[in-house]
């Protein structure tokens, strides 16, 4: 193994940090993972959706993809709507491959299949064990604080921080997140429905301005996303007595890091970048960098991490902002013309298969360890 041993100590254990230590451990390290919270995300608070072809291809050496394609819903249809009128329908299948283009997984299962495989190695993560401070002077030096109260130093050779947004790792490294902030609220719900529900398809249902997104979470479950604050009147409910089960807001930031590591600190997923849901990208490109980051790390290679990943990282936030915008427009002029265009461009196959590949994440590098990836 080339580095030899190395203590490697993971911040966060969402789906990011996760597979960056079922990776490394299926590789031989044994790293120490430790979160904030009580546990994995709650069930009923269904997050990240979507798991692309590229995720899949990801986490097939670790068995994890078999047993989401097995729990995942499969979208065999996109359509969009303006006025009851349909815009245009694209076909996911057009994309060719070993795996779905894109499927649906509520985060909270997800998350979950993730710790039952780690747990196979006997990883478990240290929930409820806080990173209180990290030093980036001379080497890392990290203080936790355990759930009983007492406090830990260690010096971990590799720290990773796949702790989020508010990133206590990044801010230890003296790393900035530059970027910005919409100005439009989105709001979400999760409906459940007393009857199955077609599960296969996403829809959008343009209002000018304003949009309300159908995703669905299960076969009894849907989500909408909207930017309309009274979104929920507005809703086409596929059967009748459906009941909100969580509701959301949030605002869109569209940042990331200029460098994704300081010398033995290395960022991934939400750490390291942020941007809108639109193309399902956010938790798909957390666990590719943390899949990049224990290839390298496994190679000895893990300062080319960073320079690495960067590129993906602005294509991806370039697509997702791409986007929004064209479902943000207020301008009534401006979303006519989108909505007299869009048809026409994506009936053009090269335009459909762009924005297909897209979101089956495989406008991204492929990764050289395993054979035949795209």
């Amino acid at each position: 193994m080339p580095g030899g041993h190395r203590d490697i100590l993971i911040a966060g254990a969402g789906a990011t940090g996760l597979t960056a230590a079922l990776e490394l451990v299926r590789r031989g390290h044994r790293p120490r993972i430790i979160d904030s919270d009580e546990g994995p995300v709650p069930m009923v608070e269904s997050r990240a959706l979507g798991i692309n072809a590229r995720t899949l291809t990801l986490l097939s050496p670790s068995r994890v993809s078999d047993v989401v394609l097995q729990d995942a819903y499969r979208i065999d249809r996109f359509r969009a709507r303006s006025g009851g009128k349909l815009l245009f329908e694209l076909d996911p299948g057009r994309v060719t491959g070993r795996f779905p283009a894109i499927q649906m997984l509520a985060q909270g299962q997800t998350e979950r299949l993730l710790l039952s495989k780690l747990s196979d190695y006997e990883v478990v993560p240290e929930w409820q064990t806080v990173l209180e401070r990290v030093e980036n002077t001379g080497g890392t030096h990290v203080v936790l604080r355990r759930p009983d109260g007492s406090a830990e130093e260690l010096t971990p050779d590799i720290l990773i921080g796949a702790d989020g947004a508010h990133s206590a790792v990044r801010k230890g490294a003296g790393l900035g997140f530059p970027g910005q902030a919409l100005e439009e609220s989105f709001y979400i719900a999760d409906f459940r429905y007393p009857e199955p529900i077609d599960p296969h398809y996403v829809e959008i249902d343009l209002f000018n301005p304003g949009m309300i997104g159908r995703l669905p979470v299960s076969s009894d479950t849907v989500r909408y996303l909207s930017t309309l604050s009274d979104f929920e009147k507005r809703i086409r409910h596929p059967v009748a007595g459906g009941q909100a089960v969580w509701v959301s807001n949030f605002r869109i930031h569209f940042r990331h890091v200029e460098r994704m590591s300081s010398g033995n600190i290395f960022l991934a997923g939400d750490a390291a970048h942020i941007h809108s849901p639109a193309g399902a990208r956010g938790m798909n490109l957390g666990i590719e960098d943390a899949c990049w980051l224990a290839y390298l790390i496994s190679e000895g290679r893990e300062q080319e991490y960073s320079g690495l990943r960067l590129p993906a990282v602005k294509t991806v936030l370039k697509q997702t902002y791409g986007l929004t915008s064209l479902v943000t427009m207020r301008n009534p002029v401006v979303t006519g013309l989108r909505n007299a265009l869009m048809p026409i461009a994506v009936r053009i196959p090269f335009v459909a298969d762009r924005l297909l590949r897209g979101i089956a994440g495989y406008d991204t590098p492929p990764p050289p360890w395993i054979d035949g990836a795209k």
